[in-house]
């Protein structure tokens, strides 16, 4: 049905307000439509609290028998911190359930659809599947792969330098580049930084400019841990140090600070970056936004967890001194170059932000 595809529209819309909050939980929206009239309509707004389908079931009341309910992803049917929401359309009586993608996490995917059809409620499932897996692809990245969704931002001149020879960066882009900046900051779990960022411009790697109710965990990559202890990113907590150096009294140090130590040494003494994907995506980390120098960029690309680059442009040129966004080593033909498709080119201020995604 055509209708199906403008109801999704809204329950996407509707899902997308939870871009900042609902980690680790999915972003999910939903419409409740009966005799072609939206009785009702709610979205997840954080983890703890109820689900898209329950608030839009408990503001439709009777209304939402027979009706029919447009939910972004699968209704769960596990009990977490909430009901099952499958359960909960059951008991509701609605007549039909047009769900945008199956859940990809274990626990659910298939069982709160056979759940629905189970009760004699039609289903139907796929309805803007696209779009919904791209709000929430670092989900379904940690459910399907072990490991969250990655993207490095990078901030250059238009004739791709990230600083100049003597490092210096600040500021390459525009304040209206920044500012958008800190909106991919908001909807990412996590912030990575190398060490040599830190050390070189000490960063807060703190969420500005954008209402939120929560700051990203923020996560330094420093193998042998060199991190200053007046760095300004312990401020306020929330920081993971990741490092290759089991020094009891350093960790201890660091740990006084209220920040986390975790030791994952690769078989050359640094941090395993598998690992440390991995780990993240244990503790619900759907999405990591880094942002740091080319020694990071170089090793994440090599560890291949890298998923997509979010460029910022700068009508500037730093020359061909200037230090650029990656080392990959000596390429002997064109068959060897990494190949990327563009998602996204808008232009940004002054600045032309590219989001390209790395070539399966």
């Amino acid at each position: 049905m055509s209708d199906d595809y403008l109801y999704m529209a809204r329950a996407l819309r509707l899902a997308a307000k939870g871009m900042y909050s609902t980690t680790p939980n999915p972003r999910v929206g939903c419409v409740i439509v009966r005799d072609g009239n939206i009785v009702s309509q709610g979205w997840h707004e954080r983890a703890g609290k109820a689900h898209a389908e329950v608030i839009a079931i408990e503001s439709a009341g009777d209304a939402a028998r027979g009706a029919t309910v447009y939910v972004t992803l699968e209704p769960c049917s596990h009990q977490g911190r909430t009901g099952p929401c499958a359960d909960a359309l059951v008991r509701a009586g609605v007549g039909r359930v047009v769900v945008a993608m199956q859940d990809p996490n274990p626990q659910v995917s298939g069982a709160g659809i056979k759940r629905l059809r189970d009760a004699g409620i039609a289903v139907v499932c796929g309805v803007l599947e696209s779009q919904a897996r791209e709000l929430n692809i670092g989900y379904v990245s940690r459910m399907t792969r072990g490991r969250p969704w990655m993207r490095v931002k990078i901030a250059s001149g238009i004739d791709g330098k990230t600083s100049l020879e003597n490092g210096a960066s600040q500021w390459i882009t525009s304040e209206e580049a920044r500012r958008d900046a800190h909106r991919w900051r908001a909807r990412s779990c996590a912030i990575m930084t190398g060490i040599g960022t830190l050390t070189s411009d000490d960063p807060r790697l703190t969420v500005r400019n954008v209402e939120t109710s929560r700051q990203p965990l923020r996560v330094v990559v420093d193998s042998w841990l060199r991190i200053p202890l007046g760095s300004k990113i312990f401020e306020g907590g929330g920081v993971l140090v990741a490092t290759a150096n089991d020094d009891v009294k350093k960790i201890q140090q660091i740990t006084d600070l209220g920040a986390e130590v975790v030791v994952v040494p690769d078989q050359q003494g640094k941090v395993d970056l598998g690992e440390l994907a991995a780990l993240l995506a244990k503790r619900g980390i759907n999405e990591v936004l880094v942002e740091a120098g080319i020694n990071l960029h170089s090793a994440l690309w090599r560890a291949g967890v890298i998923d997509e680059l979010l460029i910022y442009y700068a009508p500037k040129l730093l020359g061909d001194r200037g230090r650029g966004m990656f080392d990959l080593g000596n390429l002997g033909d064109m068959d060897a170059v990494p190949a990327l498709e563009i998602e996204e080119l808008r232009q940004v201020g002054p600045d032309l932000r590219i989001l390209a995604r790395l070539k399966s």
